[in-house]
């Protein structure tokens, strides 16, 4: 898809944040591009804005997959002494701008949102023109893990998932008509009570953005939630079983997507509504 002018109703597709679990998406990508059904607007939280700025910036499936086979924590950040975060993140745009063929906004092969929040105001703050990789790093910068994002205004930015981990209404303002949502935050309970700092913490992130994503859940006309019990928010290793979820996922809801693009586009009154609505 481009950025054509598209006939029939406009479909977008919003990725919400997760960890490695956001590899699903990829999965996802590949069952709606090999049954043809078009997405014309993408919007990205976090590891969300990551898979969908690097499908928005021309990169085949099969160099999505063979990317998330080798991609690695240590590709992403490395540790620092700052009171702001354990690691910088400058690493994540070093390998963005390695890969992607295109690293703007206005280069991409169609329109992409990125949600970041402001850590002052706790409000939304979303990319769709300019640096692409640098948004992409503000959307991905988990709070206290990763150092914030500090733009030239000295707006501080962390993890969009923080407001909006599955960023549905963002979908509505660039004027989608329908929407297919692939969250893959659904929270998993502990087996046991964590042991350490780390586990408290990250537990803590996920229930929070597993709560900030309820509202949105219930906006998406489709909601495709991959079977990712069991799997950590770090565990890039496992991106073949990522990927595999993801795809499952997408296969049971193709005939929802399918009835998307059967169905009457909104009135303009309705599609104005929605894209002002919350």
């Amino acid at each position: 898809m481009n950025r054509k002018q598209a006939r029939g109703p406009k479909i977008g597709l919003a990725l919400g944040g997760g960890g490695a679990k956001g590899l699903a998406h990829i999965g996802a990508l590949k069952v709606l591009e090999e049954n043809k059904i078009p997405i014309h607007c993408i919007a990205g939280t976090s590891v969300g804005a990551l898979v969908g700025g690097a499908y928005a910036a021309g990169l085949s499936i099969n160099e999505m997959i063979r990317l998330a086979r080798k991609i690695r924590w240590n590709d992403l950040g490395r540790a620092t002494i700052s009171k702001l975060g354990f690691r910088d993140s400058a690493r994540m745009e070093e390998f963005m701008q390695r890969y992607f063929p295109v690293t703007s906004f206005e280069k991409l092969r169609l329109p992409l949102a990125v949600v970041a929040t402001d850590i002052c105001t706790g409000t939304q703050h979303v990319f769709t023109t300019g640096n692409l990789t640098r948004a992409i790093r503000a959307s991905c910068a988990i709070p206290g893990y990763f150092t914030p994002v500090i733009e030239e205004d000295g707006r501080m930015l962390v993890d969009g998932g923080m407001v909006v981990s599955l960023p549905v209404s963002v979908l509505k303002a660039m004027g989608a008509d329908w929407t297919i949502g692939v969250d893959v935050y659904p929270f998993s309970p502990l087996a046991k009570p964590p042991t350490t700092f780390y586990e408290i913490y990250f537990q803590a992130v996920a229930i929070m953005g597993h709560s900030s994503a309820n509202h949105s859940r219930q906006q998406a006309d489709v909601l495709v939630i991959p079977r990712l019990d069991g799997v950590g928010w770090d565990e890039l290793e496992r991106a073949d079983e990522i990927i595999a979820a993801g795809v499952e996922a997408m296969q049971k809801a193709l005939g929802a997507c399918r009835r998307l693009l059967k169905k009457k586009r909104p009135g303009f009154v309705a599609r104005l509504r929605a894209a002002f609505s919350e």
